[in-house]
């Protein structure tokens, strides 16, 4: 049987003898084809998983949590967790966060190369949105290894699917920068004819409502913190307004905020007649 080696050498016992040329093709072809299938039996899964309410799982999470050896994760004791709740046997959880995400990456696409599946996950919502998961996507496309995204909860769907202020379209950006470049993304985004939504922690949302105020002026502004969790709580005012609520409580759980640059006055008729032209534009 010829050898996979593609450097045009044939070992039989003691001997090694030069391939000719059609054997030489066809050793090289046969390798390639080979390292193709590797590759193709491998794949990358994004999975969702729940953001607060652990019933939010998807069945096709729980399948590919159960049937993929290994298990890239923010947190392994949160993810060891979801997996006990759901009953799954134990699996390899390698720890992928945001602080050793490209080293971790070259790590796990070793093991895709090498034939193993991988699912990663977030501690809570879809991986990749304001969470690790950029790095190892991209170098999974550019080895040519399959990635599939198994879809599910996400902070940002959920928050807008409730929102009441017009958000037919939006900008997300997720966390801002804590110091370097804060001011310079603040005074982009209030440039922009939509609504903003943005993801901060309890530590600074009192300080990005103050300079909702000073950079957007006028406008409606959503919050939403644990969400689908005992406590959810959803508020809607001006900047002040929002202000004086938080400020008499203890301040717990990461928040979505939604910014609409319109002023308190409703305009649905505005609203209604951009969605009516968009609809018969798709007609």
């Amino acid at each position: 049987m010829l050898s996979s080696n593609p450097n045009g050498l044939f070992k039989s016992g003691l001997s090694i003898r030069r391939l000719t040329v059609y054997e030489t093709a066809f050793a090289s072809y046969y390798y390639h084809i080979n390292k193709t299938c590797l590759l193709l039996s491998a794949t990358l899964y994004i999975v969702a998983t729940p953001i607060g309410n652990l019933d939010d799982i998807t069945l096709r999470a729980i399948q590919t949590l159960r049937e993929t050896p290994i298990i890239a994760c923010e947190d392994t004791r949160r993810t060891g967790q979801l997996l006990r709740y759901l009953n799954l046997p134990e699996k390899e959880l390698v720890s992928y966060h945001n602080f050793n995400e490209r080293q971790c990456a070259e790590r796990l696409l070793a093991r895709l190369a090498g034939g193993e599946s991988v699912a990663l996950v977030s501690d809570a919502g879809t991986p990749s949105v304001s969470d690790p998961g950029f790095y190892l996507v991209r170098a999974a496309y550019r080895e040519g290894i399959r990635v599939v995204p198994i879809a599910g909860v996400s902070a940002l769907t959920a928050a807008v699917s409730v929102c009441p202020l017009p958000i037919n379209r939006f900008y997300f950006e997720g966390f801002l920068p804590h110091k370097k470049g804060r001011q310079t993304r603040l005074k982009f985004l209030a440039a922009l004819d939509c609504a903003i939504v943005l993801y901060e922690s309890p530590h600074r949302i009192l300080k990005l409502i103050d300079e909702v105020h000073t950079y957007f002026g006028a406008c409606q502004v959503m919050i939403a913190r644990e969400l689908t969790k005992l406590y959810e709580e959803i508020l809607i005012g001006s900047p002040s307004e929002l202000k004086e609520k938080l400020s008499s409580k203890k301040i717990l759980g990461e928040f979505v905020v939604v910014v609409s640059p319109l002023v308190a006055s409703d305009k649905d008729d505005t609203v209604e007649s951009e969605n009516e032209e968009e609809r018969d534009e798709t007609n």
